[in-house]
């Protein structure tokens, strides 16, 4: 069979076409150009999805892995040439369902092929199912090592037999161990010990109910002992009751005359306690005497302060009277006026100094005057000369003289003028300077502050003077009148602090004699009445014992009596509950034919299992070595005879052995590159034992020779271009070393 077209709208590609090559075609993309992605659409046009494939952490479905990036719906074509014909197999969606629809026709006639669907497309045209494509001939892309597989295994155990793969020996050896674990895994799971924990649970049972039926003859003569104990301490409580009942008749009599001594009593104080208030009213009042002492303390405390307050106030007062700049103003007046005044004496100061002398307007005129003497003096003197040049700038000096003059007077008395106002307002502070001014006001100003202060602490200790005053006037009266009605010869705070003490004191007296009386009557109550006590009747003796002790003795053995029989109906519910002995004996003979049944069902699959085990020793000495030989010779090719031999485990684990060595390695144990290039011999060995000759499958290997250094990856592509001769052979590849080395070999090279 021959790959002729692929045209996908799947994962990154859209309406991407694909014409491999009948032999071997190299396909060389760069990362995410869709290499992986064709490997799977062809995976996928031949098989389907997997139906059980799901969506979870770490792994998306292939469904939902490779919808479309474009949006578009998922579907693709496939062209194969099978037999000598071509035909054409599509994909598409149906509804919501991707890859719903699926159709194969001739590819020349549009016929149907018949007997091919979308479940047995991919089975029926290479003739192996999915899991053994994946294994042989379908190498995805990091996904070169093999992993254990029922078909695979049939097909390889065919190679020595007759060629029936109905059976595995992983199948028969799992359902074995399958039935031998139904009757035993360990000590605790399976029928055997089943069997055996249910006939301990009989057995148990049996013993069970031998103890509970002992156990019970003893609590019935247990209950028959404590019975015959409580009869007797109820007779013995019995005789104390009749015998101190006269003692509580005496009692109740007494009780009653105690009684009516505190009703007497109670009654001759309750006219005098009916006039005083409650004592809580008698309480509060003296809070309130105790309130207005403190009232008279803190009012003779205030009186004294007033004289030293009002002394402070007037001294304060006259300080801001007698002061020489700003009397009698208030601190906004001073202020202004200060900053007024200073305000002032800045800007004289600023012109005083920043004005230039007046003098200075001399100097024009007078070195006129010495340019003329100097030039005057410095000329020969000869009468026969005439007037020199200069002579007549002469005549412009008085002018000048009188110009410089005229201006110069004003200006300097003008600068006199300042410096006296200047001079004047500093005398007036005291100041040597503008900024001593508000110095000055700030001393009045804090000097009108205390006076203010001084003011407001003198109105504060006069008004609360006046508070307390009128507080302790109202108060007396609220007292006094409070204590006329039951103290009416009360005058002052001491007579009613003593009427508030007596009051309480006879309050006191009449709640104790009320709560006597009460108590009284609530002992009376209590006593049996005297009509229940016969008079004149003769009690027995006080026995013996302590009432107390009979009582507690007595409700021990009720105690016992209640446990003893909660015991013995436990011990009967339980044997109730443990079923008839007979039906148990019954019972625990039918387990124990069951029991010696399933032992011998599992001495059998034993030996079965160990028969089986034998034969499948046998029978892998007859195919293991042509598969062995064959991967073995795949892996001196690949490796340029550095490893000559390979073998692989019922686990399909590759062992690799190095040429000259008699121990085999494990493919841990090996480089990256040693183990893949390992597992494509044992690939390409099964491709070529395990799969139909008739139509040979294409091979497909996404990114398989990565690992491979230069030399191996040439030794490879020689492989595989020998291969390629009778079946084709397709290699994604995003390295460029691949298509150099296939130059001149005649391969087809796909670049996208």
């Amino acid at each position: 069979m021959r790959i002729i077209e692929m045209t996908a709208t799947f994962g990154t590609l859209h309406k991407a076409k694909l014409r491999p090559g009948p032999g071997f075609t190299l396909i060389l993309a760069p990362n995410e150009a869709g290499k992986s992605t064709w490997a799977a659409f062809l995976r996928a046009m031949l098989y389907g999805f997997p139906p059980r494939d799901r969506d979870k952490e770490g792994h998306l479905a292939e469904k939902n892995r490779y919808q479309p990036w474009s949006g578009a719906p998922m579907e693709g074509t496939l062209t194969l040439e099978r037999q000598g014909r071509s035909l054409t197999l599509y994909r598409g969606p149906k509804g919501s369902t991707p890859w719903g629809t699926f159709s194969a026709v001739w590819t020349a006639t549009g016929e149907a092929v018949e007997g091919l669907t979308a479940e047995n497309c991919g089975e029926a045209l290479l003739g192996v199912s999915r899991e053994v494509f994946e294994r042989t001939a379908f190498v995805g892309q990091g996904e070169i090592s093999l992993s254990p597989s029922a078909d695979l295994e049939k097909r390889v155990a065919a190679l020595a037999t007759s060629g029936e793969e109905d059976v595995s020996f992983s199948q028969v050896e799992r359902r074995l161990k399958d039935w031998l674990n139904r009757r035993k895994v360990n000590s605790r799971v399976g029928l055997i010990p089943e069997l055996e924990g249910e006939l301990s649970t009989v057995e148990s049972s049996l013993e069970r109910q031998g103890e509970l039926l002992r156990r019970a003859q003893e609590a019935r003569q247990e209950t028959e002992r404590l019975e015959a104990e409580k009869t007797r301490l109820e007779a013995q409580l019995r005789s104390h009751a009749a015998a101190s009942e006269a003692r509580r008749a005496e009692m109740r009599r007494q009780a009653q005359k105690d009684y009516d001594e505190a009703l007497a009593q109670l009654e001759a104080m309750e006219k005098t306690a009916q006039a005083l208030p409650p004592s809580e009213e008698l309480r509060r009042v003296q809070g309130d005497l105790a309130y207005l002492n403190t009232l008279t303390a803190n009012l003779k405390m205030s009186e004294k302060a007033l004289p030293e307050a009002r002394q402070r106030a007037d001294q304060a007062q006259q300080a801001v009277r007698d002061d020489p700049l700003f009397g009698n103003l208030d601190a906004a007046q001073a202020a202004a006026r200060g900053q007024r005044d200073q305000e002032l004496a800045q800007e004289l100061e600023r012109k005083t100094q920043k004005s230039p002398s007046p003098l200075l307007l001399l100097l024009l005129p007078l070195l006129a005057s010495l340019f003329l003497t100097v030039l005057a003096y410095l000329r020969p003197r000869d009468p026969a000369t005439s007037f020199p040049w200069w002579s007549g700038l002469a005549l412009f000096l008085p002018i000048l003289w009188g110009a410089a003059l005229s201006t110069v007077l004003p200006l300097f008395l003008l600068r006199q003028s300042r410096k006296k106002k200047l001079s004047a307002l500093l005398a007036h502070y005291e100041a040597q300077s503008s900024q001593d001014i508000l110095t000055r006001c700030s001393s009045y100003q804090q000097k009108w502050t205390a006076a203010q202060e001084s003011r407001r602490e003198l109105q504060t200790l006069e008004t609360e003077r006046d508070k307390l005053a009128a507080q302790q006037e109202e108060l007396t009266a609220q007292l006094l009148d409070f204590v006329h009605p039951f103290a009416s010869e009360v005058t002052d705070l001491f007579g009613v602090s003593a009427a508030l003490s007596r009051a309480l004191q006879q309050g006191e007296r009449y709640a104790l004699a009320k709560a006597k009386a009460e108590h009284a009557g609530k002992l009376l109550s209590a006593l049996p009445s005297p009509a229940a006590v016969e008079e004149g009747k003769a009690f027995a003796p006080i026995p013996q014992g302590d009432p107390a002790e009979l009582s507690a003795q007595l409700g021990a053995v009720n105690g016992d009596l209640r446990r003893t029989g909660d015991a013995a109906a436990r011990l009967q519910g339980e044997l109730t509950s443990l079923g008839d002995p007979a039906e148990l004996e019954a019972r625990r003979s039918r387990l124990l034919e069951q029991l010696d049944l399933r032992r011998g069902e599992y001495a059998a699959i034993t030996a079965a299992l160990e028969s089986l085990k034998a034969a499948d020793s046998r029978l892998r000495e007859r195919f293991s070595p042509a598969v062995n030989q064959k991967t073995g010779e795949y892996l001196r090719t690949l490796t340029g005879g550095k490893y000559d031999k390979a073998s692989l485990t019922r686990q399909f684990q590759a062992l690799a052995q190095e040429r000259g060595e008699t121990a085999s390695r494990q493919d841990l144990s090996l480089s990256g590159g040693a183990a893949q290039q390992l597992y494509l011999a044992a690939r390409l060995a099964m491709c070529e034992l395990a799969l139909p000759p008739e139509e040979p499958c294409p091979i497909l290997l996404d990114d398989a020779l990565d690992a491979f250094d230069d030399d191996r990856a040439k030794l490879a592509l020689q492989c595989l271009l020998e291969i390629s001769q009778k079946r084709q052979v397709l290699l994604f590849s995003c390295h460029s070393r691949e298509k150099d080395l296939l130059q001149g070999t005649g391969a087809s090279v796909i670049e996208g």
